[in-house]
């Protein structure tokens, strides 16, 4: 009797281990080497961008700020050090404590009607067929794709206040002592007008979003709940809404950070004016900085602005953590 100790190969599978476990070509061995590192090597140009467009210049803003540099040491090119007397100048006025608090009912208020808007738009989405979704997708897209510059001096010619067309449509309604009224006389009609400027441009970021999270709730939870005899509402708030409670976090912080630093939108319109009244921290620090020519004590101010800015980042992920424990 003849005993067998070694078998042929059978066939293309064996063929394939030998092949699984023969030397590795050049490829191999070099992703064997650097597999540890792969992800870091990936992660290294989007690393080294972030460094040289943000880090360095929020490195030198941060050494600005502790620097009394007006136009006259920027003439000489003299560096003159006075440690923490721009903040200490700062935290001890009131402006920047008025400013401060002005800044947050801004965004407060902005950040509230443009997620019950932009959330009510992305619901009508889901709702409407396939052509007026289309149609209403479009308007949005072109109206969140205009340049803030453009989308400004829109507004400035829309509330103009000879040629305006919201004070010629308000006259031949029958308010005729707005035919010539100055939407930017008096700080809240130009609060009023930023407002309406800033929620139009941020509703089709939520709306469009919105519509994309109710794609991706399965359409057995709703013919479970109308089974157990939910109606719309109660569909709403046990279906739709805890898929959605993610998104609305993410989405309400992202409008937060937009929000209280639109510069572009305050200061084009009339310029934090009148009488500084409608100044918000951005703008705050620019005038202080540049238009007063105290670039160190606006430089103080851009910095505690970014302060703020992660206290409220801090906030936010202490709510998504929270809301992971009580998930898990």
């Amino acid at each position: 009797m003849t005993v067998q100790t070694e078998r042929p190969p059978s066939g293309p599978v064996d063929v394939a281990k030998r092949a699984e476990s023969g030397p590795a070509g050049p490829g191999r061995r070099a992703a064997s080497r650097l597999g540890p590192l792969t992800p870091y090597l990936l992660l290294l140009p989007a690393c080294a961008a972030t460094v040289l467009l943000l880090g360095w210049p929020l490195l030198k803003d941060v050494l600005l700020s502790f620097q009394n540099l007006n136009m006259a040491q920027l003439i000489q090119h003299v560096t003159e050090w006075n440690g923490i007397d721009n903040y200490k100048e700062v935290l001890t006025g009131e402006d920047f404590w008025r400013v401060t608090l002005r800044s947050i009912l801004f965004t407060a208020v902005n950040v509230v009607l443009i997620m019950i808007l932009g959330a009510l738009v992305g619901l009508l989405l889901a709702r409407l067929g396939r052509r007026m979704r289309v149609t209403l997708m479009i308007g949005l897209v072109l109206a969140w794709a205009m340049p803030v510059v453009a989308a400004t001096t829109v507004y400035q010619w829309l509330f103009a206040q000879r040629f305006g067309v919201v004070n010629w449509v308000l006259d031949k309604l029958g308010w005729h002592s707005m035919a010539d009224y100055s939407w930017t006389s008096s700080q809240m009609s130009t609060f009023f007008v930023v407002t309406v400027l800033i929620v139009w441009q941020s509703i089709p970021f939520v709306a469009i979003n919105l519509y994309a999270a109710t794609t991706t709730i399965p359409s057995e939870l709703y013919e479970a709940a109308s089974l157990d005899g939910a109606g719309g509402w109660q569909s709403f708030t046990t279906v739709t809404l805890p898929f959605l409670r993610p998104f609305l976090y993410a989405t309400t912080f992202l409008e937060v950070i937009w929000v209280f630093k639109a510069f572009v939108q305050v200061f084009t319109i009339n310029g934090g004016g009148p009488d500084r009244l409608t100044e918000i921290l951005p703008v705050y620090a620019y005038i202080e900085g540049v238009g007063n020519q105290h670039y160190g004590m606006g430089a103080a101010i851009a910095v505690l602005t970014i302060l703020i800015l992660l206290g409220l980042t801090a906030y936010y992920l202490r709510i998504v953590l929270k809301q992971e424990e009580e998930e898990v």
